[in-house]
């Protein structure tokens, strides 16, 4: 009976109550990489369906137009949301800009179309910057939580042989219970770097379909 009420005594909260400083502040690291990864993870898919739903709507006006004005007027009426959009106007600023003016400039030097396909390379080079923002922190949860995890949970162990030594109980009822609960710190390490791996590989595979 009373091994019975030592184990149901045991657990996360008795491991918060017991746990020191350094324990409680890998808690509260772990939990700020969780939130900091689940409101980004939100955040890019809500930007990524909004940009997909986007691009294919102008993608379908762009190549159902029968001119490259008629393509103009609905960017300069409607604007660019969207990569494929950005990357149209900018292309279409180009070749007007050089029509007006030709090559005042050396970054304008060339025919209009070494002008234009150099503008596009530039467009392009800052719409994968912008999708790719975000994914360094995605990538660093997911290669350094279980490590935090693990440190916690040796800083746990550590802490727990230290006491049972100096109670001089060393019975596996002893010593298993406070094991386990320093085995928690794993376990949260891994349950917040898994979803932050899969949403890195996820959204990274989304980014480069899309380019």
């Amino acid at each position: 009976m009373d091994t019975v009420q030592a184990t149901q005594g045991l657990g996360f909260g008795h491991f918060l109550l017991q746990t020191d400083a350094v324990g409680r502040a890998m808690l509260l690291l772990l939990a700020l990489m969780s939130i900091a990864s689940w409101v980004l993870m939100a955040h890019k898919g809500l930007v990524q369906m909004r940009r997909r739903h986007r691009g294919q709507a102008f993608l379908g006006l762009f190549w159902n137009a029968s001119t490259l004005d008629q393509v103009r007027h609905e960017l300069q009426t409607h604007g660019a949301h969207d990569p494929f959009s950005h990357l149209a106007a900018h292309a279409l600023n180009a070749q007007a800009h050089h029509e007006r003016h030709g090559a005042t400039r050396l970054s304008e030097a060339g025919t209009a179309g070494e002008f234009v396909t150099r503008t596009m390379r530039k467009v392009l080079d800052e719409e994968t910057l912008q999708m790719e923002r975000g994914l360094t922190l995605l990538g660093t949860v997911g290669a350094t939580a279980p490590f935090v995890g693990l440190f916690g949970t040796v800083w746990g162990v550590y802490h727990a042989l230290v006491a049972i030594g100096i109670s001089g109980s060393g019975t596996l009822d002893k010593v298993a219970g406070p094991v386990g609960e320093a085995l928690i710190m794993t376990g949260l390490g891994l349950a917040v770097a898994i979803p932050a791996v899969v949403a890195y590989n996820a959204i990274t595979r989304s980014n480069r379909v899309l380019a």
